[in-house]
C-alpha cells in the first residue's frame, strides 16, 4: 500500500514541475524589455526585414524628412552598379571646393573611383561624393537625376535627391519607409556589404596618401552589425540607417532626427539599438505556407475526373512576433467546369496578419480534368476515324434545343 501511494505522489510531482517551468519561462519573456515597442527619441524610424521586407515597427515612417549623409547610401549604389571602381578620377575645382566633412581633395587630382567610394562610407567625405557624381554622370544635376530615378525604380515612394551628398539643397528629402527600402535593396548589390563594413582602409592619389576609418560605431558595438550609413545637417538632425544579422535574419532600422548636439550624436546609437533589440527579441520566422503543399479538393462538373486537388502555387515565410495571428482564407469556387489543365489558377490563398491582408497566393490544379460529354465524346470518336483516313479534325456543332412556345413568345 505505501509503495502504491509514493508512486502516485512521484506521478503528481512530475506532471506538475513542466506547468511551473513553463509559467516562469513565459512570464520572464513578457517581462523583458525586448517585448516591448521601441521607444525613441527620433521623430521618425522604421525596422524592416530584409528577407520579406515586412514592416515590423514604425514611427512617422512616410514622413518626408531631411536625410543628410545617408543620401550616401544611394550614391554608392550607382558607383558599385557602373562597373567602373578601376577608373581614375580627375577632380574638379567644384568637388574640391564641398563642404566638410571632407577628404580634402584638390583640384586636378587624380584618384581611383573606389578609393573614392571608401572616402564616402566610411568617412562621410562630401568632395568624394562630388566627384563620384561628375566622373559618373557628367554633372550633379545629372547624377541626383539618376539618383531620384533609381530610388522610384527600386520602391521608394517619396524621395528626391538634390544633392550626392546629402547636403541640404532644394527639395532634397526621403522618408524612413523609402531609406530602408533603399538600403534592403543596398544590401544585395555585389561588393555594398564588403565596402560599409571595411573598418580602416589605406589608399593613394598622384598627391598624396590618405588613411580613413570607418565611423560607424554600430559596426564595433552591435552583435551582427553589419551597415550601413551615418549622417548629419542642422536640418536633418543625427541620422542613421542601421543593419545587423543574426543567424538568418537580417534587420534594418532607420533613425531620422534622433536629436541635435552630442547628446543627439549619442542619442542616434540608442535609438539604433532600441529598435534592432526589439526586432531580434520579438520576431521569428515562420513558414505559413508550404510550396506545393495541397490545400483542398473541388469537385469537377462534366468530366469522368469527378474532383481535383488544388496546391498553393508558391510558399510564404515571414518574420512574427508571439502576439501576431496569422489566418489563411482559402477562395475557391464551388465546383469548376472541365476542361480544366494542370497548374491551372483556379482560385487564390489570402494570408492575413491580425486582421490586414498581408499577401495573396494562387491555388493551381494538381491535375487535369478532361471535359466528357456527348458532344466532345462524339469528336472523340470522329477525329479517330476521320484521322485516319483525312488526316483532318472534326468540330462538331449540335443544334440549338428547340424553344417552347412561352420563350419564342418572349
Amino acid at each position: 500500500m505505501r509503495k502504491i501511494v509514493c508512486f502516485f505522489l512521484v506521478l503528481m510531482i512530475c506532471f506538475s514541475m513542466p506547468n511551473i517551468a513553463y509559467g516562469e519561462s513565459k512570464e520572464g519573456k513578457e517581462d523583458s524589455k525586448e517585448n516591448h515597442k521601441p521607444t525613441v527619441a527620433a521623430r521618425a524610424a522604421i525596422l524592416m526585414d530584409a528577407k520579406t521586407g515586412r514592416v515590423l515597427w514604425e514611427k512617422n515612417a512616410n514622413e518626408p524628412m531631411s536625410m543628410a549623409s545617408t543620401t550616401k547610401i544611394m550614391t554608392a549604389i550607382l558607383a558599385l552598379e557602373s562597373e567602373r571602381k578601376e577608373e581614375i578620377v580627375t577632380v574638379s575645382r567644384k568637388a574640391a571646393a564641398a563642404p566638410k566633412m571632407k577628404m580634402n581633395l584638390t583640384t586636378g587630382e587624380k584618384i581611383r573611383l573606389y578609393d573614392l567610394m571608401q572616402a564616402l562610407m566610411l568617412e562621410s567625405s562630401n568632395d568624394a561624393a562630388v566627384a563620384i557624381a561628375e566622373h559618373l554622370a557628367g554633372s550633379v544635376s545629372e547624377f541626383c537625376q539618376m539618383m531620384t530615378e533609381k530610388a522610384k525604380e527600386i520602391g521608394a515612394k517619396d524621395t528626391v535627391y538634390e544633392t550626392p551628398n546629402g547636403l541640404d539643397a532644394g527639395d532634397h528629402h526621403s522618408t524612413a519607409y523609402d531609406l530602408a527600402v533603399i538600403t534592403r535593396y543596398a544590401l544585395e548589390v555585389p561588393g555594398f556589404i564588403e565596402l560599409t563594413n571595411t573598418a580602416e582602409a589605406k589608399f593613394s592619389s598622384d598627391r598624396k596618401t590618405y588613411s580613413m576609418i570607418n565611423k560607424n560605431r554600430l559596426l564595433r558595438e552591435y552583435q551582427g552589425a553589419n551597415g550601413v550609413k551615418t549622417g548629419f545637417t542642422n536640418l536633418a538632425g543625427h541620422c542613421f540607417v542601421g543593419a545587423a544579422k543574426r543567424d538568418d535574419m537580417q534587420l534594418i532600422s532607420v533613425v531620422l532626427a534622433s536629436g541635435w548636439g552630442e547628446k543627439g550624436k549619442a542619442m542616434k546609437w540608442v535609438d539604433t539599438k532600441e529598435v534592432l533589440n526589439y526586432g531580434f527579441g520579438n520576431f521569428e520566422y515562420e513558414t505559413i505556407i508550404t510550396d506545393g503543399d495541397i490545400a483542398g479538393m473541388v469537385p469537377v462538373t462534366r468530366s469522368r475526373t469527378t474532383v481535383l486537388k488544388y496546391a498553393f502555387d508558391e510558399g510564404l515565410t515571414i518574420p512574427l512576433s508571439n502576439e501576431e495571428k496569422e489566418e489563411v482564407r482559402i477562395q475557391i469556387p464551388e465546383s469548376l467546369q472541365a476542361p480544366v489543365a494542370l497548374n491551372e489558377a483556379i482560385g487564390e490563398a489570402q494570408i492575413f496578419v491580425d486582421g490586414q491582408l498581408y499577401a495573396t497566393i494562387l491555388l493551381t490544379a494538381t491535375g487535369e480534368a478532361l471535359r466528357h460529354d456527348f458532344k466532345t465524346s462524339l469528336e472523340k470518336v470522329l477525329n479517330e476515324w476521320f484521322g485516319q483516313v483525312t488526316g483532318h479534325t472534326v468540330n462538331v456543332v449540335l443544334p440549338e434545343p428547340p424553344q417552347s412556345s412561352k420563350e419564342a413568345a418572349n
